[in-house]
């Protein structure tokens, strides 16, 4: 699933980092269709444990810079969705590869790309310019 326009958010930094994570998610579907997954998911892993860890920080670093009124709804997703990150790496050892948690590591990442950018993230590019 590419980037588009329409998950802009409005401020440069944050929207080159979504773009980045589109990339690298594109990069894990496509895997998956030709049944690479395994080989690639590693790297999805240390990628989605790292880059996101900055991109929050850098996001919520923003976020306090403009006081922004939901940077504790912000926090609390992104604080879920690294513990979740983090559940779904220790199934992913613990079975090996098992296509059922690459699966749900496709599902994962789609759902917050689409899902937190267009209806949280959205709204600190909005509220940045006011």
């Amino acid at each position: 699933m590419p980037w588009s326009p329409a998950l802009a958010v409005g401020v440069g930094l944050i929207d080159e980092q979504h773009k980045k994570w589109f990339e690298m998610a594109d990069q894990l579907f496509e895997a998956g269709r030709n049944r690479k997954a395994a080989e690639y998911i590693d790297q999805m892993f240390k990628f989605l444990g790292d880059y996101t860890k900055k991109h929050f920080k850098d996001e919520e670093q923003y976020m306090l810079s403009i006081n922004y009124p939901e940077y504790d709804l912000q926090k609390k997703a992104h604080d879920d969705f690294i513990r979740q990150l983090d559940a779904l790496q220790k199934k992913y050892e613990e079975s090996g590869s098992n296509i059922t948690v690459i699966m749900d590591a496709n599902q994962m990442v789609l759902s917050w790309l689409t899902n937190h950018i267009a209806r949280m993230d959205k709204k600190i590019g909005d509220f940045a310019k006011k």
